[in-house]
């Protein structure tokens, strides 16, 4: 491998637009690669980027290596599809169901990657990444990979085992069941999305979780909150639940101070708690402290 590369924008390569640079920055395209890389990391703070939705940077960049997931391959075996963690997760549900298999069409119109989709376990319209996977690859900060099966792993709402281990995931196989209304199901999908969401918009996705029993978005327009703007971070005038960088003039520090604002909001009216779903990077390890305590 070339030597790391220094100091690259981070904001080029998320959803959201914002971020400062990156000390060190990689990009790898096969499970070879992913491997010298995590060997070459040594003890650098880590942190593996796929499509970039459902992440915040920090203003002043990461204080460590950014390693930029492209491993992209797609494989059919039947019913099983291993495809790379670098895959776009939408794309994956839109090739799927044209090929006549059912289970991924939620993930249409979610910008993640394969490898982000498992590491959150996404969801959307009852369906989770979880209930399809059948094996993981995942590589470890040695540079050894791993095959881990879905039976040795323990799933929960937006949650992962992967959220605890010190790696990176590098492809994931699927078990699919042929399904001759899958594209119709996907199309219906991305046409509601389209209609409901901010689409066209610089957004990180959802910025809070689902509370039990109810819905974020419809928290905070219930509380009064739909507009409400932080320097060029806003609250979406179409679904309450996503904040998008107004005229891509947002900083993370008003993303995280209107963030802030809404969940006090909410508390305050409503008397629902609200937890963030959107992952915070900060600057540094010793930044983590505020966010845990706060967010």
């Amino acid at each position: 491998m070339a030597p790391f590369l220094e100091n690259i924008p981070l904001s080029k390569y998320t959803t959201f637009g914002i971020g400062g640079p990156a000390r060190f920055f990689a990009e790898v395209t096969n499970v070879e690669q992913m491997q010298n890389v995590l060997k070459e990391a040594g003890d650098l703070p880590l942190f593996l980027l796929g499509n970039g939705s459902n992440i915040l940077f920090d203003d002043r960049g990461f204080d460590g290596l950014v390693i930029l997931n492209r491993i992209q391959f797609f494989k059919q075996e039947g019913s099983r599809f291993s495809v790379g963690a670098g895959f776009n997760f939408s794309l994956l549900g839109s090739k799927v169901s044209r090929l006549g298999f059912g289970g991924l069409e939620f993930a249409s119109g979610i910008p993640g990657s394969v490898g982000g989709a498992v590491f959150m376990n996404a969801g959307a319209n009852g369906f989770e990444t979880a209930d399809f996977l059948q094996e993981v690859h995942f590589v470890d900060r040695q540079g050894i990979l791993h095959v881990f099966e879905k039976d040795e792993l323990v799933f929960a709402y937006r949650t992962s085992p992967f959220q605890k281990k010190k790696g990176a995931i590098v492809s994931a196989v699927f078990e699919l069941k042929e399904c001759k209304n899958a594209r119709k199901r996907r199309q219906d999908i991305v046409h509601y999305r389209q209609e409901t969401q901010p689409y066209g918009e610089k957004s990180a996705g959802c910025i809070f979780r689902n509370p039990e029993g109810g819905s974020a978005g419809a928290f905070i327009e219930q509380a009064g909150l739909k507009g409400l703007q932080v320097g060029g971070a806003k609250v979406s005038e179409k679904h309450a639940n996503f904040i998008v960088n107004s005229e891509g003039k947002a900083s993370a520090e008003d993303v995280l101070r209107l963030m802030e604002l809404v969940k006090t909001g909410v508390k305050n009216q409503l008397g629902k708690e609200l937890v963030c779903e959107v992952r915070y990077i900060p600057y540094n390890q010793r930044d983590n402290t505020f966010w845990n305590e706060k967010m």
